[in-house]
């Protein structure tokens, strides 16, 4: 019990992957925990957040009535839903923020596939230095290993399902709304890189949510590995 005690407390101090192995070597040996079990501990965490969190952003709403992730208008274009509230036309500006969303919800139907193979290809090496690493040090590993992926996949879906939920027309109303309005300035965005920007964002947001909660919380850990794995940076 005592070695065991010892092996926990010295996992603050490790930086290198051999120190790691030897605090698990230093454990019982009906504990001990190989190389592969860390990784598939990890993976098993990321798959969990997946899961979990990223299916929920592709439902209806999934964006829209999630305040960590609910996509609202560019800076600049902030002017056009405050002028159209003004006027009363604070519907048709509600309408432009939830098909910019329902987007958003479209596309993330994308990432699983992507997600799943950046996972089967964590290492021990990877594993190590999420496992030490801060709260969202595995979310920081799939930014990493799919953000170019994921964004070459969403632009064509954001894109296409502008069209499909008439988010086109709609933004188009409301701009030309905003633009008949006196003294105002007129505009012209391309939301498309936009939205896909901050469907990513929302992406990582909510599977952050869940490492964390499999950090900080036991009850999160579902799985016996789970358990095991992340007891060594408890």
């Amino acid at each position: 019990m005592i070695r065991r005690i010892f092996a926990l407390l010295m996992i603050f101090n490790l930086t290198a992957c051999a120190e790691l192995q030897q605090v698990v070597d230093s454990l019982p040996q009906s504990e001990v925990l190989s190389n592969a079990d860390i990784a598939s501990g990890l993976r098993q965490a990321l798959d969990q957040g997946i899961e979990k969190q990223v299916t929920k952003l592709t439902q209806t709403d999934g964006f829209f009535k999630n305040d960590l992730v609910k996509i609202l208008l560019p800076e600049e274009l902030q002017k056009v839903d405050k002028g159209l509230r003004d006027i009363g036309l604070g519907n048709l500006a509600d309408e432009g923020l939830k098909v910019l969303n329902r987007a958003a919800e479209d596309a993330v139907k994308e990432a699983t596939p992507i997600f799943v193979n950046a996972v089967k290809d964590i290492t021990f090496d990877d594993a190590k230095n999420i496992l030490l690493g801060d709260d969202n040090a595995a979310t920081s590993y799939l930014t990493t290993k799919t953000q170019t992926e994921l964004y070459n996949k969403f632009q064509p879906v954001i894109n296409n399902s502008f069209s499909k939920v008439g988010a086109d027309q709609i933004w188009n109303n409301l701009i030309n709304k905003y633009n008949a309005i006196p003294f105002t300035n007129n505009v012209n965005p391309d939301l498309t890189d936009y939205v896909t920007q901050e469907a990513l964002k929302g992406v990582y947001t909510m599977i952050a949510v869940e490492e964390k909660e499999i950090r900080n919380k036991v009850a999160s850990r579902t799985t016996d590995l789970l358990k095991k794995v992340f007891a060594l940076q408890d």
